[in-house]
């Protein structure tokens, strides 16, 4: 596995190796010891996975307040999403910076998401399902979000007419937003 970092302090893009022939493909998705060797000790206790059957899906930005932030890890499992982290955390010196990635069935690549960052992707192509493991429980009582358009973000989409839920079209901005990172 390669660990590469972003511009944003503990958000890393994974590449995992690949072994492929006439039959397919194998790929370790994940490795408690390599993580561990690249300084993540995280004990992931939930997987989720979702389907968007359109393109132009943008779920986020969602995080949950402590004491169950979670840290995730991310992947397309098919088709391919635009994948955004914002740094919420308010000591942070890229506080309100965002970085995005794209993570499809074809790189292989996953996105790991710190405690402390809200977390949304954009779907690419139709039918994309997404995989993710929380190391935290989902908690209803601690879910909040920032609005996907927050001018003061300035999040490059690759969707001029997204499709939203309505509990996406109403969080908040940025500045109003409930944080305690």
């Amino acid at each position: 596995m390669n660990f590469i970092p972003t511009r944003l302090e503990g958000l890393y893009v994974i590449e995992p190796e690949v072994h492929g022939d006439s039959r397919g493909f194998f790929m370790e998705s994940y490795s408690q010891r390599k993580f561990a060797e690249h300084g993540i000790d995280t004990a992931f206790v939930q997987d989720n996975h979702s389907l968007s059957v359109q393109s132009g899906v943008i779920r986020g930005l969602h995080y949950q307040l402590n004491p169950h932030a979670q840290t995730k890890l991310v992947r397309a499992a098919t088709g391919a999403i635009y994948d955004v982290a914002v740094d919420i955390r308010t000591h942070s010196a890229t506080f309100g910076h965002w970085a995005g990635v794209i993570l499809s069935e074809t790189n292989k690549r996953q996105l790991l998401i710190p405690r402390g960052f809200a977390h949304g992707f954009c779907t690419l192509v139709p039918n994309t399902q997404v995989l993710y493991k929380a190391d935290a429980f989902y908690s209803p009582e601690l879910d909040r979000g920032i609005l996907w358009s927050d001018p003061a973000l300035g999040i490059d989409w690759p969707t001029a007419n997204p499709i939203l839920s309505d509990k996406d079209r109403e969080h908040p901005l940025l500045v109003h937003a409930e944080l305690n990172f």
